[in-house]
């Protein structure tokens, strides 16, 4: 059984998988954030073109992308992806703070990481086994060409323009370890095992207190979405009252850069949390860019106040008792539906305790969309954090043994 589960590609785990959307390296973050807001995905990819040529039809394509309208790659490398929370972190930086509308003309490229190795790209044929190596070792997306199976004329007109008719899917920790849990009985008695017992607890994890600026969060922001996990938010007594994360703020609007520069992470949790922030940690968000002279970001609420949209995605259930500021937006193709599963406040953490099972583990995660779990003693405190890397980790070392 366990060589059946050897023998698997990762071609076989992209079945079904859509497209990627995706925008030339070229392209200015404003561009980005209007693909982000239209797109069901946290991410988009990003690539760079040795052609000139190719350049041209990405950027002339990106219109069409709500159409499906897909683009086949020929001599282009993914060189990275952006999410939202690329945008607002570039956002809270000093300089950006006093005309956000000026950096948002910025060039995608000072987004996206250094890290090469994020975002990798494999055959088709690569092995389930390799591609968890390449997890392990610190990738985030296995970008991998799938061949097409659309006929329709615009797909063969576009065929006759490209050498290649293939287009990319990729990967991610969750479709790897959601992939794997299906044949969860490879790996027994491993997943009954305590989470303590396997060491899959790491003590080491960002956090921040719940009276501290949330400004002050920033750099751990920017390292969770690096390492695909979240900055608990502490008392004083280092009990877990909640989190920031990045995947909740994937999901808001530009804005959110506003909140973080002035509340603490106690009020910017109430700020991001389902059913919106009240009336009040508005007006504070509002005075105290004020009061800093930060007219920019000022404007930038405004602006978007008065298009009617709204700072961070929701479930429709919490989008219909939503009150008019709330921070949560319908987006044109309701990104809010993969989040649907996570029906809790978005600032409360997902907890297990040392005793939990490997098991428990991954479908508590799964269940909740996140790469991980935080582990809370008997009184909530903090003790660690659980991923989805060093979950594979242990997987991987079962399958080699």
């Amino acid at each position: 059984m366990a060589n059946n589960l050897v023998a698997y590609e990762v071609s076989d785990l992209c079945l079904g998988k859509p497209s990627l959307r995706s925008l030339s390296i070229s392209s200015t973050i404003s561009e980005a954030l209007s693909e982000l807001k239209q797109s069901e995905d946290n991410y988009l990819s990003v690539w760079n073109c040795i052609d000139q040529h190719h350049h041209h039809h990405i950027k002339k394509d990106q219109s069409n992308l709500s159409n499906n309208k897909i683009i086949t790659f020929e001599n282009c490398q993914c060189v990275g992806k952006i999410s939202m929370v690329d945008i607002i972190c570039f956002l809270c930086k000093e300089e950006n703070l006093d005309s956000p509308s000026s950096a948002l003309k910025s060039p995608i490229s000072v987004l996206i990481s250094t890290d090469s190795g994020l975002v990798q790209h494999v055959e088709p044929h690569t092995s389930l086994i390799d591609a968890i190596d390449l997890i392990v070792e610190g990738a985030q997306n296995l970008i991998v060409p799938i061949q097409s199976n659309f006929n329709s004329r615009k797909k063969q007109q576009q065929k006759s323009s490209f050498k290649t008719s293939h287009e990319f899917c990729w990967l991610t920790q969750e479709d790897i370890i959601r992939f794997l849990l299906s044949s969860i009985g490879v790996f027994s008695p491993l997943p009954a095992y305590s989470i303590e017992s396997l060491n899959l607890i790491t003590t080491e994890c960002l956090a921040i207190g719940y009276d501290e600026p949330a400004s002050s969060a920033i750099d751990s922001i920017t390292l969770a979405l690096k390492q695909q996990t979240s900055v608990a938010v502490v008392d004083n007594e280092g009990k877990l009252i909640g989190e920031i994360s990045p995947f909740t703020l994937a999901r808001c609007e530009e804005t959110v850069a506003a909140a973080i520069t002035t509340l603490s992470s106690g009020d910017l949790m109430t700020y991001i949390d389902c059913g919106g922030p009240p009336e009040d940690i508005v007006r504070l968000v509002k005075s105290r860019l004020k009061s800093r002279n930060l007219e920019g970001m000022l404007s930038l609420m405004e602006e978007l106040n008065l298009s009617g949209s709204f700072s961070c995605s929701s479930s429709d259930e919490e989008l219909s008792s939503s009150s008019p500021t709330a921070p949560f937006r319908r987006s044109r193709h309701s990104r809010s539906r993969s989040y649907s599963a996570r029906m809790i406040r978005r600032s409360e953490a997902i907890i297990c305790n040392q005793g939990s099972s490997l098991v428990a583990v991954m479908i508590q995660a799964l269940t909740h969309r996140v790469n991980y779990v935080w582990v809370t003693e008997d009184d909530n405190t903090l003790a660690g954090i659980v991923t989805f890397s060093d979950i594979l980790s242990v997987l991987r070392e079962h399958l080699q043994s």
